[in-house]
């Protein structure tokens, strides 16, 4: 006779960026085995590869292909607070004493900080509007391959994030175009709609929490933890 299968509680989590609900599952041993392995290997991305895989697991529908890298952040926390712990700790350095110091996170009181001048539209000139798209886990990885200090660094995910060029009469969306012909629609673009472009990355919504402490000299400090890797702690 065969072991029989255990049914899973099945939540909802509403999306930071666009406000949709996704149904998921819990955590089992087997997320478990991926998270703590990527943990122990300290590599960007390995671990951003482990969240991806993870999520995919515990989508109940769907992929986490399109999901905007900030979604996959905030689901994530989610799920590791609800099928793991919602608490952690770990250890830092203080800056002033360094001395090491222990510190407890609440991964519920994590919140995704919004610029509420964040904008998806940038308009070219009268008649033309660009939409952009949150970066993905994917695009991302591929980032950090690249060399930082390399321009064109910058320019392979300004282009990753190119969604549609659109008028009143017509929609371009660039998924139907090849890199030279961006390349060449990207050479016509003027250096404000470039610094608008620049300004969504900018103010792109982020997982911060801040925890203060006080150390051995008795001065309060702020340890701020930003992105998913500081999640890995």
């Amino acid at each position: 006779m065969a072991l029989p299968k255990i049914d899973l509680p099945i939540s909802e989590i509403t999306l930071p960026s666009t406000g949709e609900k996704i149904k998921t599952r819990s955590f089992t041993v087997k997320e478990e085995k991926i998270l703590l392995i990527a943990g122990e290997s300290n590599d960007a991305i390995v671990e951003m590869m482990a969240i991806k895989q993870i999520i995919n697991n515990c989508l109940v529908e769907g992929t986490v292909d399109d999901l905007a890298m900030i979604d996959l952040e905030y689901v994530f926390l989610k799920l590791r607070s609800s099928s793991v712990d919602n608490l952690t700790k770990f250890t830092v350095k203080d800056p002033e004493t360094g001395e090491s110091v222990e510190l407890e996170l609440d991964i519920d009181k994590v919140e995704c900080v919004k610029d509420e001048t964040h904008s998806k539209e940038v308009r070219i000139n009268e008649e033309y509007v660009l939409y952009l798209k949150h970066p993905t886990i994917d695009e991302f990885a591929k980032v950090l391959t690249l060399d930082p200090k390399d321009p064109l660094t910058n320019y392979f995910i300004m282009c990753a994030c190119l969604d549609k060029l659109a008028s009143d009469d017509e929609v371009h969306n660039f998924s139907d175009y090849t890199p030279e012909e961006i390349d060449d629609f990207m050479d016509g673009i003027d250096g404000g709609s470039i610094k608008q472009i620049q300004k969504f990355f900018e103010t792109l919504p982020k997982l911060r929490h801040e925890i203060k402490y006080t150390n051995s000299n008795g001065n309060e400090q702020t340890f701020v933890i930003e992105g998913i890797r500081s999640f890995f702690i």
